[in-house]
């Protein structure tokens, strides 16, 4: 009788307290002789982009059972990013990563299940997720919710962004209390991750590169019967992958990975995508994932798609365009083609069921792309003397070479409120330090400070320069993920008002123009400043955090 079992711990009279535990809710004796498939479920009415879930975690449910297996469902945290910005809430963000793909990690070697599908949307749930798989190592598949479709304001299209992009207009007078309420009721149209290719869609973009997601499944809108769809051919695959003994890290090599990076810089994604590459690379055995190898295929990589907040066009446009399978076409040449997939096929197996886009004006051909290097940069230099990281795709031209006088600031608020209330001028420097995963605490990202920015009309005349991190939906000259950060005494913490500050994107460069022994003076004198933090997860996090250069990972 126990080999009827495929879930050895459902196996023999050992396996029957187990069995009796399952019965208990409902599971028949079939049931539980086939694979038992966990369905890691990050349902919240909370988020848009994960109120969805409820719905495709049903026709995965289908799918699964349709191919032989039985799902068993389990929930995950899921904060928004949107709703944590712009207070303490944006500090336990990124630490909830770690904390996503741990709390996986605890209930799948409870049970022993034998496969599981990720379901997730948003910025850290996604690589949280696919941190767990690659922790874990048995057959799993991604899938994600899809993007919200834009808001259509004045005739054009946004995302919900403009509703802080509108705080700036109702500041200098261009638009009344009035129309600011009528924006704020159009801004976000219906479910879904946001529209446009912030870290929530790169992430979903790239767990496809890499081949943890169905092909052609990334880009699908959240509202479109295809995407319900796809997430019961989810379903079906995973039960393939364990029929097979297909398991994550034979999907999640350095191969694989290399070819994310290479999506990322192809399509100008977000900067975070870098953090969390490197935290999936390591969750997967392979060790450390240096910047260096970023800002080697970002000089060898063509940036073929754009993308809002780097053009126009929303992630609805992205898809008709084709997604990444579109893109993944056009780099064929620059990626791993044998790379296995979740499908069981290859990268080139099924790149054969995609056609070349007909919208040129999102997706070009590599001979002729946005750029001939990627839309993602690493810069260094005396004032990031491990790395830093900067999006070109999202750096008007003109701010390609920025030298501005220093603004500092030691907190978000801070740098709104000057901002909005006038007192930072064109060729201003906005420096914000003590935001990195330790000073944060959390690596908070500086999503208001740069929107305020371009409220205030200052965006093409102003950057800011971070140890925190960056919204996948800013545009403008933003430098982040600053390393050594201030909290560490690096050279950020030494920054005075009124320095030069250099950034130059195409020398990879980011320069203060103080002298050495200046800057030797200011560190003899320097004190970190301390913060009252809660105690809890943000304690941990502070003490077990490593640096950006490595992902922020906790150890």
């Amino acid at each position: 009788m126990s080999e009827e079992y495929f879930n050895p711990l459902l196996r023999g009279d050992t396996g029957a307290l187990k069995r009796a535990l399952y019965k208990s809710v409902g599971f028949t004796e079939e049931a539980l002789k086939r694979p038992l498939i966990a369905l890691v479920n990050t349902y919240t009415t909370a988020s848009p982009g994960h109120c969805m879930f409820d719905t495709l975690c049903h026709q995965v449910e289908r799918g699964v059972e349709a191919a032989g297996g039985t799902a068993m469902v389990f929930g995950t945290i899921a904060p928004c990013d949107g709703i944590a910005e712009g207070h303490e809430g944006m500090r336990y963000i990124l630490p909830s990563r770690d904390l996503i793909s741990s709390s996986v990690e605890c209930m799948v070697r409870a049970h022993r299940f034998d496969g599981m599908v990720l379901m997730g949307s948003c910025d850290k749930i996604v690589p949280g997720l696919l941190m767990a798989a690659a922790r874990l190592d048995i057959p799993a598949v991604f899938v994600n919710g899809g993007p919200m479709l834009p808001a259509d304001y004045c005739g054009k299209h946004y995302d919900g962004n403009i509703v802080t992009e509108a705080i700036g207009w109702k500041q200098r007078g261009n638009i009344s209390e009035e129309e600011f309420r009528r924006i704020e009721d159009l801004a976000e149209p219906c479910v879904g991750s946001c529209a446009m290719l912030g870290t929530a869609n790169t992430m979903g973009c790239l767990a496809e590169a890499m081949g943890m997601a169905l092909p052609g499944s990334a880009t699908v809108p959240a509202v479109y019967a295809a995407r319900t769809r796809i997430a019961y051919k989810t379903g079906e695959a995973v039960v393939n992958l364990v029929k097979k003994g297909i398991t994550a890290r034979r999907i999640i090599t350095r191969d694989a990975i290399e070819n994310a990076v290479s999506v990322l810089m192809g399509i100008g994604g977000s900067t975070n995508g870098i953090l969390h590459l490197q935290a999936i690379h390591r969750e997967a055995g392979l060790g450390d994932l240096p910047l260096e190898v970023f800002d080697r295929f970002s000089r060898k990589t063509p940036q073929v798609a754009s993308v809002y907040p780097a053009s126009p066009y929303d992630m609805a446009d992205f898809y008709e365009a084709g997604g990444v399978p579109a893109v993944m076409l056009e780099l064929s040449s620059h990626l791993h083609t044998d790379a296995l997939t979740v499908t069981g096929k290859t990268v080139a197996e099924n790149l054969t069921a995609f056609s070349p886009t007909g919208r040129r004006e999102i997706i070009r051909t590599a001979a002729e792309p946005f750029s001939r290097e990627g839309g993602v940069a690493v810069l260094t230099g005396n004032l990031a003397p491990l790395g830093s990281v900067i999006k070109p795709a999202a750096v008007p031209e003109h701010l390609y070479h920025f030298e501005g006088k220093a603004q500092v600031f030691h907190s978000e608020q801070e740098s709104i409120k000057a901002i909005l209330d006038g007192k930072v001028s064109p060729g201003t420097v906005v420096v914000l330090r003590y935001e990195g995963p330790k000073g944060g605490p959390g690596m908070p990202e500086m999503y208001r400070p740069m929107k305020s920015l371009e409220g205030m009309a200052l965006s093409d005349s102003c950057a800011i320069v971070t140890d925190g991190r960056f919204s996948g939906s800013n545009r403008g000259c933003f430098v982040g993920h600053v390393s050594p950060e201030a909290y560490e005494g690096s050279p950020l913490a030494l920054v005075q008002d009124g320095d030069t500050i250099c950034i130059d994107i195409p020398t990879r460069r980011l320069e203060l123009l103080v002298s050495d022994e200046e800057l030797e003076r200011r560190r003899n004198t320097w004190v970190c400043p301390q913060k009252d933090i809660p105690s809890g997860y943000l304690q941990t996090y502070r003490r077990t955090s490593k640096s950006a250069a490595e992902g922020a990972v906790v150890e």
